[in-house]
């Protein structure tokens, strides 16, 4: 992608320490500050339980931004990356508690596999607490590797446990 085309972009929010709500509303402004992102929706907020990683772990709270941005894909990512930083993100432990994750989801029709930067997410279309929030913002959206719509692919998963909406307007 080149900078200065337009490109719709999703991106998956997730927190299980600090004052999550916060930590996304505070991602959601500095997003909508950057002079070549505009954020175009927000999903309901989930509650979701921990998967993976260290065992006792706090409930997650979930949610997907969608976006247009004329970054390409790595300076998004590094955008996101300063985000996280500023709400005390760190990288110690793999799936361990965080107090910010900013995932890309989907950059438009993009692929890439690039160790440090895989799009789309290689896991989000076996994850409900992405999936559930993407289909409310985009249910006929398609997956560029697996052709197959959000809607579609939430519902080749079995019924999700645990996850619950606890805010629609956040």
């Amino acid at each position: 992608m080149t900078q200065g085309t337009e490109n719709r972009v999703f991106l998956g929010l997730g927190a299980n320490l600090g004052q999550p709500l916060q930590q996304f509303r505070q991602a959601r402004q500095q997003l909508s500050r950057h002079r070549c992102i505009d954020i175009g929706a927000s999903s309901p907020l989930y509650r979701t339980p921990a998967l993976g990683g260290p065992a006792g772990q706090p409930d997650y709270l979930n949610a997907v931004l969608q976006l247009t941005t004329s970054l390409s894909p790595r300076e998004l990512l590094d955008c996101c990356r300063e985000i996280e930083a500023a709400c005390g993100r760190t990288r110690n432990v793999r799936w361990a508690p965080r107090t910010l994750d900013i995932d890309l989801l989907l950059y438009g029709q993009c692929l890439s596999d690039d160790p440090d930067l895989v799009l789309p997410h290689p896991r989000l279309h076996t994850r409900h607490f992405v999936l559930l929030p993407l289909a409310e913002l985009a249910p006929e959206l398609n997956h560029p590797r697996l052709n197959q719509t959000v809607g579609g692919l939430l519902q080749n998963l079995p019924a999700p446990e645990g996850i619950n909406i606890i805010m629609e307007k956040w």
